[in-house]
C-alpha cells in the first residue's frame, strides 16, 4: 500500500498518542482477552463435562465472554482517542480490584492470578487518571468549559 492509500487515524489532534494512553489501552485489552479466553474455556468445560456442570459452565462462560466486551471496546476507544472510552476502562479496573482481592484470599494457585490482576488493575487506573491521559482524550475537568482549538 502506498502512503496515499493508507487511511489516516480519525483523531482530533495531529499530536502523537501518549505512551500512557497506549499502555492503558494495552492493559484494558489484555484484561478483555483474558476474560474472553477464560469464558471460552469455561464454556468448553461446561459443554464437555458432567451434566451437572452444564448450566454453570455455559452460564459462567457466556457471562465472562459478555463481560470481555467492556474492556475490549474501551481499549479500542482509548487507542482511537475517544473521550468516552476512559469511563468504561476505569469501571473495568474498579471491578477487577474486588476480584483480585477474592483471588488473594483463596488458598490455592489463584493467589498469583490475584496478584497479577491487582497489579494490572492498579497500573491501568494510574495510567487512566493521569492528567496527560485526560489531555490526550480531550477531557476537561469539572466546571471547565470547552476551549476552542487554535
Amino acid at each position: 500500500m502506498s502512503p496515499e492509500q493508507t487511511p489516516t487515524p480519525d483523531t482530533s489532534d495531529a499530536e502523537p498518542r501518549p505512551g500512557r494512553l497506549t499502555a492503558a489501552a494495552a492493559l484494558a485489552a489484555l484484561e478483555g482477552v483474558a476474560l474472553l479466553v477464560g469464558g471460552g474455556a469455561m464454556l468448553v468445560v461446561g459443554l464437555t463435562g458432567d451434566a451437572d456442570d452444564l448450566t454453570t459452565g455455559v452460564t459462567g462462560g457466556l457471562t465472562l465472554i459478555a463481560l470481555a466486551l467492556l474492556p475490549l471496546i474501551a481499549a479500542r476507544g482509548l487507542l482511537l482517542r475517544r473521550s468516552w472510552s476512559r469511563g468504561p476502562a476505569v469501571i473495568t479496573q474498579i471491578m477487577a480490584l474486588p476480584v483480585a482481592y477474592n483471588l488473594l484470599q483463596a488458598d490455592s494457585v489463584a493467589i498469583p492470578a490475584g496478584i497479577a490482576l491487582a497489579v494490572v488493575a492498579v497500573a491501568a487506573l494510574v495510567l487512566l487518571i493521569n492528567p496527560a491521559t485526560a489531555q490526550a482524550l480531550d477531557i476537561q475537568g469539572p466546571g471547565r468549559t470547552q476551549q476552542p482549538k487554535p
